[in-house]
């Protein structure tokens, strides 16, 4: 049997510029302890059981299988979420989204509705946010919702309403004081889709015709009908897409449009306020 330090060791070699950090979180799943555990007893001796599921699961992060689906958890704003392949890997940049609508001036009770939820990420941690808004979050794949559901109940948000729909389907005769997406915005031909993590996550919740364009297109042209009067829409895409989203809103009618960029510089977030006149 090996020790804490001889495991820490044995994922060096993994595919990432974070192998020493993904290592400590497998070995700290596999143990059930937290990371300052792992270095106050180096020494310890680790179960055989555990050692060979640490080693199964070393070999398949060598293989890029990401390590959120490894251990079944992602950390996201303050909140811990269960993901699987169903739904994408909540990010650093969506955060960003999050941050935004928050400073928003918007009512006391806001009806906020989150578009394509996957894990439920950004409707759940504006709901831990705000409680006194009615946050609405839908997708088109029951199995996400399945796992936002899961996260609602995780985290004792339970009130969030989660619906099946297509985009705006379920929910057309509703008006919402912000509408917040991060839609599939990846062309079909994009290089990062056979790299790293993003080979393994949900191709339904990556990819976009048109360039990547398509979806955030169709969001953008049928928000004003689900606005109330001063609302907003927020929408995530890809770092080179902002102009293009920026026109998009502007075109359809949406006011102080900006695009705001994530904690590594890049323009991630467009929104702007829809006023009917």
């Amino acid at each position: 049997m090996s020790t804490v330090q001889e495991l820490l060791r044995a994922g060096a070699d993994l595919p990432s510029d974070s192998a020493r950090r993904d290592t400590e979180i497998l070995l700290c799943h596999c143990l059930g302890k937290s990371r300052a555990w792992l270095y106050t007893w180096p020494e310890k001796t680790v179960p055989e059981d555990c050692e060979q599921r640490f080693n199964q699961l070393l070999a398949e992060r060598r293989h890029g299988r990401p390590v959120a689906y490894l251990v079944g958890e992602r950390e996201f704003w303050s909140l811990t979420l269960t993901v699987n392949d169903a739904t994408l890997i909540p990010r650093p940049e969506t955060e960003t989204l999050v941050a935004w609508v928050l400073e928003l001036p918007l009512p006391t009770d806001a009806s906020v509705l989150d578009l394509g939820t996957g894990s439920g990420a950004i409707a759940l941690a504006v709901a831990a946010e705000r409680p006194q808004w009615q946050v609405t979050a839908i997708d088109s794949s029951a199995a996400a919702l399945a796992v936002a559901r899961a996260n609602a109940a995780r985290n004792g948000l339970d009130r969030v309403a989660m619906l099946q729909s297509d985009w705006y389907q379920a929910v057309r005769s509703d008006r919402f004081d912000a509408l917040l997406a991060n839609p599939p915005y990846i062309d079909s031909d994009d290089p990062h889709l056979v790299r790293d993590d993003v080979r393994f996550e949900p191709r339904s919740a990556l990819v976009s015709a048109e360039c990547g364009l398509a979806d955030l297109r169709q969001l953008v042209n049928g928000a004003p009908a689900q606005l109330r009067e001063g609302g907003w829409l927020l929408l995530e895409h890809g770092f080179d897409q902002a102009a293009a989203v920026r026109a998009m809103l502007c075109a359809a009618g949406f006011a102080a449009v900006e695009t705001r960029c994530d904690a590594a510089g890049l323009e991630r977030i467009t929104g702007g306020c829809w006023h009917a006149d």
